[in-house]
């Protein structure tokens, strides 16, 4: 009776440890600058990378619909213009790697993007898909999963108007999604031309050390306004996360797939993590809360 007892005891106790850990991380985490449709309050953002891309042809609306299937609370997806001026979501600036097509996209109109196979690459099984347009996504996720939309450099111009920022703004709020999305950019000026635009919209520095010329994450950030700070596994280093700890920045960090490395940046302090396997992340976290 005395171990049944101690045993129940015991369990509470790990119960409670558990529940105290998330809660410390949740309470140790920078305030995220955009909301989730869904978010399992681990204090940490799961985004699909392009999608589900580990298991889907990238960019996609069939990586997109998986990605939210397997319960990330965000997708990021890569966008940048046609040749007649309509954002479209691919990550190349040529067209050869993901679809069977050729050349540069920014010098295909629109009907004639749609009418490649973005899938077969892939798996042949998924020659039905498309490129699909900034707006399409949209209407899938407005209501349903948040977004972080990375606008291509090659798009981006010196004019603050009538340009990639400007038109994919516009898209995120004729489908309400601006509390959602959170934009971000190799272009620095990009990420200007969207403060200048609306300065209440969410904003991720994505790191380019050419452009960055030397400044640290917390001089980067408040040079350009950002809400939030992205870069590579490689390059989220301690010095950097204490960096972002102390002043409350955000950090979402990129593409990993192996567990090993999640629970490495995780323990790091990252805000999030872009992965292209969402299901894998997912299942980490879980399995951290309920052993520690």
């Amino acid at each position: 009776m005395f171990v049944k007892c101690f045993s129940i005891v015991i369990g509470c106790l790990f119960g409670i440890t558990s529940l105290t850990l998330a809660q410390q991380k949740m309470s140790e985490s920078p305030k995220l600058p955009v909301k989730l449709y869904t978010d399992n309050n681990d204090g940490l953002v799961v985004i699909g990378h392009r999608g589900a891309s580990g298991y889907y042809p990238e960019n996609t609306m069939a990586a997109f619909q998986a990605a939210y299937e397997m319960g990330a609370e965000m997708i990021e997806l890569d966008v940048t213009l046609s040749k007649d001026g309509i954002p479209v979501v691919i990550h190349d600036l040529n067209l050869d790697r993901t679809t069977d097509g050729t050349g540069k996209v920014s010098h295909q109109n629109l009907k004639e993007l749609r009418k490649l196979d973005a899938g077969s690459w892939f798996d042949v099984k998924f020659s039905s898909e498309q490129i699909p347009t900034l707006e399409e996504v949209l209407q899938f996720a407005a209501g349903k999963i948040s977004l972080n939309i990375e606008i291509k450099p090659e798009a981006v111009t010196d004019s603050v108007h009538n340009g990639i920022e400007e038109k994919a703004l516009e898209l995120v709020n004729k489908y309400e999604m601006k509390h959602h999305v959170l934009f971000s950019s190799f272009d620095y000026r990009a990420i200007e031309h969207l403060k200048v635009l609306d300065v209440n919209i969410s904003v991720a520095l994505l790191y380019e050390k050419q452009q960055s010329k030397g400044k640290t994450l917390t001089q980067l950030v408040s040079h350009y306004t950002a809400d939030a700070f992205n870069c590579s596994y490689r390059q989220y280093s301690k010095k950097w996360a204490e960096q972002a700890k102390k002043a409350n920045i955000p950090v979402f960090i990129y593409t990993v797939n192996k567990e090993r490395r999640m629970k490495k940046i995780i323990k790091r302090g990252a805000s999030g993590i872009f992965t292209d396997k969402p299901d894998v992340l997912n299942r980490l976290v879980e399995n951290m809360w309920k052993t520690n």
